[in-house]
């Protein structure tokens, strides 16, 4: 089923991307983050996942950041012009679900929720709980990202220090999840402590890294993204001066 899905998906978008002429670049990040996908759900990181918590955790961070991220910066809004109408309807349905605050709780809370001990546990013994926190992992990271990428503009975007602030307390929020887990003074998995010993780690060194791999992919992801950020303000700042030059200091 997952490899249907991505199969389809690049199908659909190596079409669209062929007929709107869009830039290799686009094509390139579109098939990375199908890659992130891939590797996460069926590359063998997929099967250690299960035996180790630092796989777990190199497997959410593709699901809910890199993979995202890297196909989203892929699409544009002329690739997107197909479906750009039914979007807006829909931005328009949710209501407060489509607003940028809605995404930055649901992606802090996500992450924090399926860390608890008893739920992750569950997780990891059940496929179809499992399969379920990959759903929500990515449906997190897509409308998260989203407000920060914008491939379509939206009518609630955040403006000016808005996506800083945004971006710093929600990757905060989630550092501290990393953080907390990497200091925490005894293993607080069950499933773990049951699984053999890999790579010279017990179960509290495993959660340890994983908590380590959390908070650095936080930071890390939050720099890049505000020097994105930066740099597209600076551009829109740009652009806006050169159509208050051109139309008058009214323009937009």
């Amino acid at each position: 089923m997952v490899i249907l899905m991505l199969v389809a998906a690049t199908v659909v978008y190596v079409r669209r991307w062929r007929a709107v002429r869009a830039s290799p670049g686009r094509l390139i990040s579109f098939l990375l983050g199908i890659l992130c996908f891939a590797a996460a759900l069926l590359s063998p990181i997929d099967a250690l996942a299960e035996q180790l918590f630092t796989m777990h955790m190199v497997q959410h961070v593709l699901l809910i950041d890199i993979g995202v991220v890297l196909i989203l910066l892929g699409l544009t809004r002329v690739i997107l012009r197909p479906v750009t109408k039914r979007t807006m309807r829909l931005e328009q349905a949710a209501g407060p679900l489509a607003h940028p605050v809605f995404a930055l709780v649901l992606y802090v809370a996500v992450m924090w929720i399926w860390h608890y001990p008893a739920l992750y546990d569950a997780a990891l013994e059940h496929p179809l709980l499992h399969r379920f926190e990959h759903i929500t992992f990515i449906t997190a990271g897509f409308l998260y990202w989203w407000h920060i990428l914008n491939p379509i503009p939206s009518r609630q975007r955040l403006g000016g220090m808005g996506p800083v602030a945004y971006m710093a307390s929600t990757k905060v929020f989630v550092g501290l999840l990393g953080v907390a887990l990497a200091f925490a003074p005894e293993a607080i998995y069950a499933f773990y402590e049951q699984q053999p010993s890999y790579w010279g780690m017990d179960a509290h060194t495993d959660q340890s890294v994983a908590g380590l791999v959390m908070a650095t992919e936080q930071s890390i992801i939050m720099g890049i993204a505000l020097v994105f950020l930066f740099v597209k303000a600076l551009e829109d700042s740009e652009r806006d001066e050169q159509r208050r030059e051109r139309y008058g200091p009214d323009a937009v």
